[in-house]
């Protein structure tokens, strides 16, 4: 590439890593025949040079890069991370806590600056080392186990009581739940908070209405079905996040008397459907973790921080109905 720029290889160097002592025809010859060779500087191994702190990248895992919630989530972390000249990688773990492991230990063998987690897994003790020696890790959505580290997390517990308690309001005492993974920390929490206030309206066997492990639309729209089938069937149904809610929009389709649904996340076009839900903020939670990680890179050594981000129910027709018949 510096024979066919016609310079010496260190000023090909200096012009391709946009020193300021390298005349802009210089600069431009030397980029031109980079392009025609197809050469890219190798980024990861000039920040090797420079000391594993200065690298640029963020990592971010998250549990599907097809869910909306990640995405704004993502977009929050990511528009805050930029104006400080940092750039954010993401990979999709699947919610399999194996493949976590392996893709958080493939992104910091690559010296990133920082990772972010939406972690579906039980324990996190492995990183212990690395964020013993300065590398900083927040967890969203789910809180870390075993490691002393910030997270920026939803009020879940109290938007699954004011569902619970939107329903029992209307009217409704047959409640069906459908739930996610129950090894997901954000399952548990809302599961309780749902239970804590249907014991409370008297309703103690509400969990005859529960289905589990609904974690994707297919499975969701299965479970609402089964659910439709029992006799007596729910009069009402709380799901217990967005894609969940989809499946069960699905199973509804043409159904002749609809049940009450009130929904944990909001979803696409949900304002045109009319379903109410318990709504929140992804890019605020992706916001509130870039500054998290931003002053942990400035060199706060505090002690971890924990943020709950509110949550609030949404009316927009479909929570309100009261029960049929």
């Amino acid at each position: 590439m510096a024979a066919l720029s016609g310079v010496s290889v260190k000023t090909a160097s200096r012009a391709l890593s946009d020193e300021p002592r390298v005349a802009a025809e210089t600069r431009l010859r030397v980029r031109n025949a980079a392009d025609q060779l197809g050469y890219r500087l190798n980024g990861v191994a000039r920040e090797l040079r420079r000391g594993a702190n200065t690298s640029t990248l963020v990592g971010l895992l998250i549990g599907d890069l097809a869910n909306p919630f990640y995405s704004r989530l993502a977009s929050g972390l990511e528009r805050e991370l930029r104006m400080h000249g940092l750039q954010l990688v993401i990979a999709s773990t699947d919610e399999d806590s194996d493949w976590e492991r392996r893709l958080a230990d493939a992104l910091l063998e690559r010296r990133v600056r920082a990772l972010v987690i939406a972690s579906s897994a039980t324990e996190h003790g492995y990183l212990e080392a690395e964020h013993r020696h300065g590398i900083p890790f927040v967890f969203v959505d789910r809180p870390p186990v075993d490691l002393a580290a910030d997270a920026v997390l939803l009020d879940n517990h109290g938007g699954a009581r004011q569902a619970g308690a939107h329903l029992i309001a209307a009217g409704h005492r047959r409640i069906g739940v459908v739930g996610d993974l129950p090894g997901l920390s954000t399952h548990r929490d809302r599961l309780a908070g749902f239970a804590e206030v249907m014991e409370a309206a008297g309703l103690a066997d509400w969990a005859g209405y529960l289905v589990e492990s609904a974690h994707d639309v297919d499975a969701a729209e299965r479970a609402v079905h089964q659910l439709l089938s029992r006799i007596p069937a729910p009069t009402a149904l709380f799901t217990m996040n967005n894609r969940i809610t989809s499946g069960a929009l699905r199973a509804l389709r043409g159904h002749p008397a609809s049940p009450a649904l009130v929904g944990f996340d909001d979803l696409d076009l949900g304002e045109v459907l009319g379903v109410s839900v318990i709504v929140h903020d992804p890019e605020e939670m992706g916001r509130q973790a870039a500054q998290l990680l931003l002053a942990r890179i400035d060199g706060d050594r505090g002690p971890a921080r924990r943020v709950v981000l509110p949550t609030r129910l949404l009316a927009r027709g479909s929570g309100e109905r009261p029960p049929a018949g």
